[in-house]
């Protein structure tokens, strides 16, 4: 299995980006926010025009996860305050529990070495337990709980969770 992390740029690779994003969050999110703040989230932070916004305009990378030069997932980071901010890591469900999480968080910890960042930090939704459960076999832990206004009278309920990064010897 050849995993690559292709650095999105073109506003063709953003579209497929957006495309992916939505069919994900639709499979993924709807045991745990409704269908509403679904659409209303992928619309403010998913659609092409708002991934095209923070690469340009918040300092965001987007990476593919990509296998053998296919789509598989993607991630999202931003470097801020001397840690990597890990903001969306998702994968396809049919290619879930496939070593892509191991594979994406070395990719990561290579990155905050070449940048010298100490930490890889991120917000998981509180009820999202699978998800809960890979960041903490990572070695990731739990700093505080944070809940955010998002607009349109809805909130992000998490936790705040954050990894060291040793740097390489």
């Amino acid at each position: 299995m050849k995993v690559t992390f292709p650095l999105v740029h073109s506003l063709e690779e953003i579209m497929e980006l957006a495309r992916m994003a939505a069919e994900i969050w639709r499979e993924y999110y709807v045991s745990i926010i409704s269908k509403e703040q679904i659409e209303y989230m992928i619309g403010q932070y998913q659609s092409g025009s708002a991934i095209a916004n923070q690469i340009q305009h918040q300092g965001y990378e987007y990476y593919f996860i990509q296998e053998n030069g296919r789509a598989v997932g993607y991630l999202s980071v931003k470097q801020e305050q001397g840690k990597l901010f890990l903001s969306k890591f998702y994968v396809r469900r049919e290619h879930r529990g496939r070593g892509y999480a191991s594979q994406a968080m070395a990719f990561l910890e290579q990155l905050c070495r070449e940048r010298s960042l100490s930490h890889i930090w991120l917000t998981v939704n509180r009820h999202n337990e699978s998800s809960i459960a890979v960041y903490d076999k990572k070695g990731f832990r739990t700093l505080r709980e944070q809940i955010a206004e998002i607009g349109n009278g809805y909130v992000m309920d998490d936790f705040v969770m954050e990894k060291a990064i040793e740097a390489s010897s």
